[in-house]
């Protein structure tokens, strides 16, 4: 099964590729990896796996050892986004609440073929942007050249004239 890749940049942009390859497997989460094993293209780029997510949904935890799902105790923040009940509809501030704990599964922090997507950041960059990388590539998918972005200008409407009415 293929690896769906997220690769992010520190500016916030986030670039998507497919492996078809079990290459990661084995890999656990914040492992660093070379950017020449997912594509020749990135070479010299340096990425750390920051998270996955199986084709459930289940997020790959870190701590929880092995590639299985896993029941585990959580507090407020990653694999757990629920509100209390007492808070019900009505908005609440941004503080975590206290003494919420459940118990939610969670996959390991082992890389297998159960995974479906990684996502991963950029440590150290390559000779060629990953912009350029990304643009040549979907260029070749579509066989013609880099669309440039451009602002279409809308024709002026034509001004109405009213019915005189004999």
């Amino acid at each position: 099964m293929a690896f769906k890749i997220n690769i992010s940049e520190k500016s916030g942009k986030t670039y998507k590729l497919e492996v078809e390859e079990n290459i990661l497997n084995d890999k656990k989460l914040h492992d660093k990896i070379q950017g020449n094993i997912l594509n020749p293209d990135l070479e010299g780029y340096e990425l750390e796996i920051t998270g996955a997510s199986d084709k459930s949904g289940f997020t790959a935890m870190e701590g929880v050892a092995g590639i299985g799902l896993k029941k585990v105790l959580l507090g407020y923040g990653k694999g757990m986004k629920k509100r209390p009940k007492k808070e019900g509809k009505k908005e609440y501030s941004n503080k975590t609440p206290k003494g919420l704990r459940l118990r939610k599964t969670v996959r390991g922090e082992v890389i297998s073929s159960a995974i479906v997507q990684i996502n991963l950041k950029v440590l150290k960059e390559g000779s060629k942007k990953l912009e350029e990388i990304f643009k040549t590539k979907e260029a070749s998918k579509e066989g013609e050249a880099p669309a440039q972005v451009t602002q279409e200008e809308k024709p002026a409407e034509a001004p109405k004239q009213e019915e005189v009415k004999k």
